[in-house]
């Protein structure tokens, strides 16, 4: 008797967990380790929250986490440059002539040009043209558009034209949002490259000269 009392309470209780455990096919059950389960990726129109971090639980049972984007403060991302703190005013204009370009040598390789050349093209082209020369095809309904190529825009500091590049300058406006710091820089140095070599200049100078006293 004692031996039945037992094998039916075990069947009792059996029949309750698979009962409880099987209520709905929407409510999975207990999940071990659910940061393993399920992934913390963005959803698409996923709901975020972006002034408190909590967590809670659906109604099917999965972790709901509310969290916002920005970087904790005082880090920047992996491969990113520092920031540029320069503010965005007349003064601040002026000091970007002091800031050196940090790619340097480096930007030398093949990968950084034709990844630069593809930013040119894609970002500056469509107003300054393939070649800088402000014959985009919209640089007409622009209007104002720099012709890169000149002396004054050769002349300018790397700092100032990356900071026209950051803050915008008349016309342009800022691609701090398209491009990240390296970005800029690369454009800067792609520029560069658009742009006559001093000894060129001065050449093409000394000739225009000579032809006038002729």
């Amino acid at each position: 008797m004692k031996r039945f009392t037992y094998i039916t309470a075990i069947l009792v209780t059996a029949i309750i967990v698979t009962v409880s455990s099987c209520d709905s096919k929407r409510q999975p059950g207990k999940v071990y380790m659910p940061d393993m389960a399920y992934s913390r990726a963005y959803e698409t129109y996923a709901y975020r929250d972006t002034t408190k971090f909590t967590m809670s639980i659906d109604d099917y049972g999965k972790d709901i986490i509310f969290y916002n984007a920005k970087p904790v403060v005082g880090t920047i991302k992996q491969g990113e440059l520092f920031p540029y703190t320069i503010p965005n005013d007349s003064l601040g204009y002026i000091a970007s002539a002091s800031v050196v370009n940090p790619l340097g040598p480096a930007f030398a390789s093949k990968a950084d040009s034709a990844e630069a050349s593809r930013l040119f093209n894609i970002n500056c082209a469509v107003c300054h043209g393939a070649t800088g020369a402000a014959n985009g095809p919209i640089a007409d309904k622009i209007g104002a558009v720099a012709n890169l190529t000149l002396p004054q825009y050769a002349a300018l500091k790397d700092g100032t034209m990356f900071h026209s590049i950051t803050y915008g300058k008349n016309n342009m406006g800022s691609y701090a949002s398209q491009l990240d710091r390296k970005q800029r820089w690369m454009l800067v140095e792609y520029i560069r490259t658009l742009q006559p070599k001093p000894a060129a200049a001065g050449a093409a100078k000394a000739d225009s000269t000579a032809t006038a006293k002729k």
